[in-house]
């Protein structure tokens, strides 16, 4: 564990992240296990977080490049003790930020893993036999379904109440990073899905109330600390369906279920706005990466469609 003053620092800066910059639980937890790391390490070194120079935030990214770390991690790690250092300077516990002037590693910005829609299609296939109880094929449905019909990010999924279903909308409200709203529509077949969950989810806790347990607001009810699925749970859920598909489980994550509903999308005609708004992406950078993977069906649109095309 880091020294008390070390852990001061920490929780005190994790709480202005969620106060003043509205930080997702999820980024605050990442920004405290990296700033954790770093403070153990300059323990070791009889060094504190008051003491750091630069060239101790330089000797700290080499040891992370030695563990193996990747690229992203490192970059991350480096924001981290970045920021840190920033807000120390701003309350007055520093008089510089050693972090401020050192180039990170830099992200590898490989292009997204994808899935065919054939795949997809047996994926789903695949969700709604896995599971040997009723109520679990059935959840294991909607959450597939849901999944590939709206482009969530996998807390936002998991973490989604149940009152952003009733009624059979036809669009959900979702709560993403830096607890940001936006609206997604639902297909038919999740929209299908949900009403058959719903119906026995609520059967379910009918019976928790009657027993005298507490009721649940959660979509997808759990033993997360949160009460509902934990993001690790479906991780290893999404692995088990893809195995039971014939797809190596290497190839599919949640987050890949999320590329899949965007790649599929613009194959299919969509606008790339379009496609920024419902994955929730702040800037259209992140979401042009997308084009990449589509490179022959792109070109194929223009030497087809093109009027000059179509007159040669």
């Amino acid at each position: 564990m880091p020294d008390a003053e070390a852990a001061r620092w920490i929780s005190t800066f994790l709480d202005a992240c969620a106060a003043d910059l509205g930080a997702a639980r999820n980024t605050r937890l990442a920004y405290g296990r990296d700033l954790v790391d770093f403070a153990r390490w300059l323990g070791a070194r009889k060094v504190t977080l008051a003491e750091a120079d630069r060239a101790a935030v330089e000797d700290y990214l080499v040891h992370c490049d030695a563990q193996g770390l990747s690229k992203a991690t490192r970059a991350r790690r480096l924001s981290s003790i970045r920021q840190l250092f920033r807000f120390a300077f701003d309350e007055g516990w520093r008089s510089d930020n050693p972090a401020l002037r050192l180039t990170g590693p830099g992200k590898a910005k490989g292009l997204p893993k994808i899935l065919t829609e054939a795949e997809v299609i047996r994926l789903m296939d695949a969700a709604r036999i896995r599971a040997r109880a009723p109520g679990d094929r059935l959840r294991d449905t909607a959450l597939f379904e849901l999944l590939y019909a709206t482009g969530l990010r996998v807390s936002e999924l998991v973490g989604l109440p149940v009152s952003a279903v009733r009624g059979d909308p036809r669009m959900i409200l979702v709560r993403g990073k830096g607890d940001k709203e936006r609206m997604v529509p639902l297909s038919t077949p999740a929209r299908a899905a949900l009403t058959a969950w719903l119906a026995h989810r609520d059967t379910e806790d009918d019976l928790r109330r009657k027993a005298g347990k507490p009721g649940s607001r959660q979509l997808f009810p759990g033993d997360g600390l949160d009460g509902h699925l934990t993001r690790q749970y479906f991780h290893s859920l999404v692995k088990d369906v893809a195995v039971l598909a014939g797809i190596s489980p290497a190839r599919v994550t949640p987050h890949v279920l999320r590329h899949a509903f965007a790649t599929h999308l613009l194959a299919n005609g969509a606008d790339l706005r379009v496609i920024q708004t419902l994955l929730g992406h702040a800037d259209i950078a992140t979401t042009e990466i997308y084009t990449h993977v589509l490179d022959d069906h792109l070109a194929d649109l223009v030497l087809t469609r093109h009027p000059l095309a179509r007159k040669d």
